[in-house]
This record gives C-alpha cells, structure tokens and sequence, in this order.
C-alpha cells in the first residue's frame, strides 16, 4: 500500500464535480481546521456586542454585530457550498483553503475597529475587514475558475458564481476606499449583501437549465458541515457563561446567583443543540434538494442569534462590574430576543423541509413568547436570574414536548417527504 492509496494524493488534480451519492463523505480534516478560524471570529465578534451593549451602545453595537456575522457566515457558506460539489484535496487547493484562512483571521482582526466606527457614527471604518474578506473571496474565485475549466457540465453555474463573487468584491473595495459616512456605508452595504446573496440563486437556476448543470452538493456533507458550524457557534455560548461566572464569582463569590446563571447557561446552550438537532437535515436535503438554497441562507440568521445568545450571558458578568450601569432589562433581553429569533429560525427549518407547519403551533408560539415574558418580569424588577430560568424553558418546553411522544408526528412528516420524492435521482458521475 502507497500513500497515494490514502485520502490525499500528491500533485494537481482536475476539479471535477463529486457524486451526490458517495459513501461515508464526510467533512475532511482540511474542513474542521478551516472551521477553527471561525471560532475566533464568532468570539470576537460576540465580545464587541457584549461590550458595547456593557457601555449603552446596544443599537449600534448590534447593527455592527449583523455586518460582521453576514460576512464571516456567508464567506464560510461559500467556501463549504464550493467543497462538498468539487473538494478535490490536491496541494493547491490546501494552499487555496489556506489563504481563506489567512483572509478570515485578518478580517476578524478588523473588526473592532467596524464596530468602534459604527458606535461613534463617524466614517464606516470596515477597511480591514474589507480586506481580509476580499482575500476569502479572491480564493474562492480562483477555486470556481479551476471547476470552469476543468468540467464544461458546470462551467455556466461556475461562471456565474465567480462574476458575482468579483462584482461584488469590487463593490467592497470601493466601499472601503471612500470611507463613507456610517449611515451612507451601511446602506451601500446593504445592496452589496444583496448582490452576495443573488448569486447563487442565479448560478444554480442557471445551472438547473443545463442537464446536470446544477452544483453537485453532497446532502449528507452540506448537512454535517452545517451542524459543526451550529455546534462552533454555540462555543459562544460557553464562553459567555464562563466569562459572568467567571466575573460574578471574583466580585462576589459563589452565591446562588452565580451558581444559577453557570447551569442555566450550560443548560441553555445543550437545550439550543438538542432542539436544533430535533430535525434530521440530511434526509430532507436528500429528498428535497431544491429545499437547499432557503435552508442554507436561514442559517445566516440562525448563527448570529446562537452567537448572541453568548454575547447576552456575557452581558450577565459585564451587569456586576461598578462601571457598567446595565438595567436588568437589558441584560436580559440580550438574551431573551436572540433566543427568541433562535427559535423562529429553527421553526422555519423544521417547516420548510418537511414542508409542513410545526405539529404542535400553539407550543411553537408559547416557546417563543417564553423570553418575552422573562423581559417583561426582569422589568418589573424580578431577579435575573430567575429571568434566565424563564428564558431557558424555550427550547425546553420543545424538547420535552418531542421526547413525550411529539417526534411521531415529525417521523410522519418525514415519510411523507421521503415518499412524496422518492429516492434521490441518479448521481452524477465524478
């Protein structure tokens, strides 16, 4: 047995689609070290909300928040959308994979001064952030012009997500050259996420004209890789506990408080991933995969609500320090609403892939309403810990409800999907 016999083999390789229907296809070693950076990115961005909702600045600490969660998650979308059709693990590829590490390093690096720029209302200062997403980008578009040359079945899709991924990125070099006004670079802003965002819709409808034109994605691959970002970015989550524990504690030492807010933190974040994993992803992607586009881009939202669920148990530790004048009011619903918006995401993911409305609406409803209730009580002045305790019945009242017999009424949904499609069609040969 040779080395060329393993997973990687030296030398260059034709960018080819892979099949939909591989075996065992996994997310590779390349891809868990990529998600890394990520980790990193999420942190910085989830401690620059943390501290601006700290100092009164929640408003614009939370529009900076959204910029730079669109960015760092769609980057990383495109990146894992690209690999699970053509990941062909040659040396350029890594040497490709690389360099989009490097650029989300650099534009984690960029983004306290976004969010410095944005609280003070002068010039958007996003040109650090800028670059390091251009050099994600640039990369990507080098990968799409090695699947255009090397494969003519999906050269129109492969065309079209590289003009609009450098459209786009001329877009944010002009944006970050002219050092607009906030207000004036956050509108700019806006259209240019438009644009991002357009262009798979165009490529894969462009692709879907053309026999087998259409990106040759892996449901089971796009599925996991999906999965670890969610379990990545509910990293925050601990570390938004660890960090008010870790405060409450050195102020005031281990009171009932502090004890509360460690297990409802943890308790939270497990109750998010329970409820998040409820619904068996890759088996609807196999069986609807024109669900795929929506169910990707809700999970743009579904990261920046788990991301800021952290930035609120944070809040927690920043309320115990003399210098913050932080309400309990606001500590808790910086927790309470990305919760809120966790849900209705989740909800919707549950819906559109089995395309039916959640079994149970009225529990939907009621587990959604359950931290802006908890907002409401820490306004009348009730503890915030106890707050938190409401907050985290949420995503419990749905576990609960789905062990106690709810998950029937999913696995019928699921049948009926499954059945409805029948088996996936015939793979495209790679």
């Amino acid at each position: 047995m040779s080395i060329s016999d393993g997973h990687y083999r030296h030398g260059l390789r034709r960018v080819v689609g892979r099949r939909t229907d591989e075996q065992s296809r996994a997310a590779t070693p390349l891809e868990l070290l990529f998600d890394l950076t990520f980790v990193a990115a999420f942190g910085v961005a989830g401690n620059q909300l943390a501290h601006g909702t700290a100092i009164g600045q929640w408003q614009s600490a939370t529009v900076a928040f959204l910029f730079a969660m669109f960015s760092v998650v769609w980057a990383w979308i495109n990146v894992t959308w690209f690999a699970s059709g053509f990941d062909n693990d040659d040396w350029l590829y890594r040497l490709l994979t690389l360099v989009q590490m490097t650029g989300v390093i650099v534009l984690a690096i960029g983004l306290p001064p976004l969010f410095a720029s944005i609280e003070s209302g002068d010039a958007l200062d996003n040109r650090l952030m800028v670059a390091g997403y251009v050099i994600m980008r640039v990369a990507l578009i080098l990968q799409w012009f090695r699947a255009v040359r090397a494969d003519s079945r999906y050269r129109p899709a492969a065309v079209t997500y590289a003009v609009f991924v450098g459209g786009a990125q001329i877009g944010w070099l002009l944006l970050a050259a002219l050092q607009l006004h906030a207000l004036a670079g956050l509108a700019v802003a806006l259209v240019l996420f438009g644009i991002e965002a357009l262009g798979p819709v165009v490529a894969e409808g462009r692709g879907a004209r053309d026999e087998d034109g259409s990106t040759p994605w892996h449901p089971h691959h796009l599925a996991e890789r999906f999965a670890l970002l969610t379990i990545i970015a509910l990293g925050e989550t601990v570390f938004g506990t660890l960090a008010s524990a870790t405060e409450i504690s050195d102020g005031q030492g281990w009171t009932l408080e502090t004890v509360v807010v460690v297990g409802a933190g943890i308790a939270l974040s497990f109750s998010l991933w329970w409820t998040y994993f409820l619904v068996p992803h890759a088996l609807a992607l196999e069986a609807r995969r024109e669900k795929t586009l929506p169910w990707g881009y809700a999970h743009v939202f579904l990261y920046a609500a788990i991301a800021a669920v952290g930035a609120g148990l944070h809040v927690i530790g920043y309320a115990h320090e003399t210098e913050n004048h932080l309400n309990a009011t606001t500590v808790v619903a910086s927790i309470g609403i990305p919760v809120v918006v966790f849900a209705l995401v989740r909800d919707f993911l549950q819906a559109w892939l089995v395309s039916a409305r959640p079994p149970s609406m009225l529990l939907q409803i009621s587990s959604a309403i359950l931290p802006v209730a908890a907002i409401g009580l820490a306004a009348a002045n009730v503890p915030v810990w106890v707050c938190l305790i409401v907050v985290l019945a949420s995503p419990l009242s749905i576990i609960v409800w789905f062990e106690l017999g709810g998950w029937r009424s999913l696995d019928t949904q699921l049948a009926q999907v499954a059945g409805g499609a029948g088996r996936p069609g015939p793979a495209r040969p790679g």
